[in-house]
C-alpha cells in the first residue's frame, strides 16, 4: 500500500535526466570497471602463483639429496587447483560486467547513460579474455607438463 503522500511512479527508480544523473551514472560505470580490474588482479595472482608452485617444486625435486615427497603431484594439483580458481573467477567476472553494464545502459537509465553506446570500447574486457587464454595454456602445460 502507498503512502497517502507519496506520488505514484513508474516503474522502480524514478530516473531525472540531469547533470547529476548523468555524472552519478558515469561513476557507478567506473566503478564497475574497477572492480573488473579488481577481479583480473586476482586471477592473475591466483594463475601466476599456481604456476609458480608446480614450477618450484618441480625443481626442488630435481636437486640433489632431496628427499622424494610423500605425495609426488600435491603441488601440480595444488597448481591445476590455483589456475582453475582463476580462470573460473574471471569467467564469473566477465558474465557478472556484461550483466550489469547491459542493465546500466537499458531500461530507465537510457536517457541519464549518454548520446550512444556505439564506439563505448571496454579494453578490461579484452584483457580479461586475455587472460582467460592464458590460463588456459598455463592449465594444460602444467596437466600434459609440457613444461
Amino acid at each position: 500500500m502507498a503512502d497517502p503522500g507519496s506520488a505514484p511512479s513508474a516503474g522502480r527508480f524514478e530516473v531525472r535526466v540531469t547533470s547529476d544523473s548523468h555524472f552519478s551514472w558515469i561513476r557507478t560505470r567506473l566503478s564497475i570497471e574497477r572492480t573488473m580490474m579488481s577481479w583480473i588482479r586476482t586471477a592473475t595472482a591466483l594463475i601466476g602463483f599456481g604456476f609458480a608452485i608446480v614450477q618450484f617444486f618441480q625443481r626442488l625435486e630435481q636437486l640433489p639429496g632431496v628427499r622424494p615427497a610423500a605425495y609426488p603431484n600435491a603441488a601440480r594439483d595444488l597448481g591445476l587447483a590455483l589456475i582453475s580458481c582463476g580462470v573460473l573467477a574471471l569467467l564469473i567476472a566477465i558474465w557478472q560486467y556484461l550483466w550489469i553494464i547491459g542493465y546500466l545502459w537499458g531500461g530507465t537509465f537510457a536517457p541519464i547513460a549518454g548520446p550512444t553506446r556505439e564506439g563505448v570500447q571496454a579494453p578490461v574486457l579484452a584483457i580479461a579474455v586475455l587472460l582467460i587464454g592464458i590460463g588456459l595454456f598455463a592449465f594444460f602445460a602444467v596437466l600434459l607438463r609440457l613444461v
